[in-house]
C-alpha cells in the first residue's frame, strides 16, 4: 500500500465544500503556479508520510464528516495513494469527494503525470481543474481562479445547491499548538491579512512573549 506524503489535515470543515467535510493536502506540487496560496506545499520533500489506511482512520473520527476533499500541493502527484485512501474511506461509509488540481481534465485523461490519475478520477465526484492565474482570482466561488472549472464527474453533489463557482468564499482559521492553519479558499485580502498576523505572532515569540 503507497505511503501518502500529506501537507496538513482538517476534520470537520464547511469552508472547502459542501456540508461537513474532512480535508487532506498532499505535499508537492510540479507546477508551482505564481501567487499560490500555499507556497510551503509546493516542494516536493518529505512532510508527514502516512498510510492511507492510517489516514482514514484520522479523517473519519468524527462520525458526522460527510465528505472528503483533496487538495495541496498537487493531489494529482499521489493520485494511486489518494485513489486508495479513498476506497477505503468509502467502505467505511457514504461520502462526496471534491479534488483540487492544477492540472486541467484533458491532461489528465491525455497525458496523466503519474500512476493512479484514471482511478482517482473515478472516485472523485467534483473536481475543479487547471492551473491558478493570480490576475484572474475574481475572489468567488471554490476555486482560486475563474479559469479554473468546476467538473461535475458524477451527479452525487449536481443537485446539492451548492454553488461551487459563485458562492461567495468563506475560509476559517484553525489555531495549533505553535501556529495557524486557513481553512478555505481566501481572498486576496484575506490571505494578506493572515499572513501578517502570523508574521507578528512570530516576531512576538521570538522577542520572548508567551508560547
Amino acid at each position: 500500500m503507497p505511503q501518502l506524503n500529506v501537507a496538513d489535515t482538517c476534520v470537520g470543515t464547511r469552508a472547502l465544500g459542501p456540508g461537513w467535510r474532512s480535508v487532506v493536502w498532499v505535499q508537492g506540487c510540479p507546477l508551482d503556479c505564481a501567487g499560490c496560496v500555499a507556497p510551503d506545499w509546493i516542494p516536493d520533500r518529505p512532510n508527514r508520510l502516512v498510510s492511507p489506511a492510517a489516514l482514514v482512520d484520522e479523517l473519519l473520527a468524527d462520525p458526522a464528516v460527510t465528505g472528503l476533499t483533496l487538495s495541496g500541493g498537487e493531489p494529482m502527484a499521489q493520485a494511486a495513494g489518494l485513489a486508495e485512501l479513498v476506497g477505503l474511506a468509502r467502505a467505511r461509509r457514504e461520502l462526496d469527494v471534491v479534488c483540487f488540481t492544477g492540472f486541467t481534465a484533458e491532461v489528465l485523461r491525455d497525458r496523466p503525470p503519474g500512476p493512479g490519475v484514471a482511478d482517482l478520477l473515478a472516485q472523485v465526484d467534483v473536481l475543479v481543474d487547471g492551473p491558478y492565474v493570480a490576475r484572474r482570482d475574481d475572489g468567488r466561488g471554490l476555486r482560486g481562479s475563474d479559469n479554473q472549472r468546476v467538473r461535475h464527474l458524477t451527479d452525487r453533489l449536481r443537485g446539492s445547491g451548492y454553488d461551487f463557482a459563485g458562492r461567495p468564499r468563506s475560509v476559517e482559521v484553525r489555531v495549533r499548538d505553535r501556529g495557524a492553519l486557513l481553512v478555505g479558499v481566501p481572498t486576496a485580502g484575506v490571505l494578506r491579512r493572515f499572513d501578517e498576523a502570523i508574521d507578528r505572532c512570530a516576531e512576538h515569540l521570538g522577542q520572548g512573549g508567551p508560547r
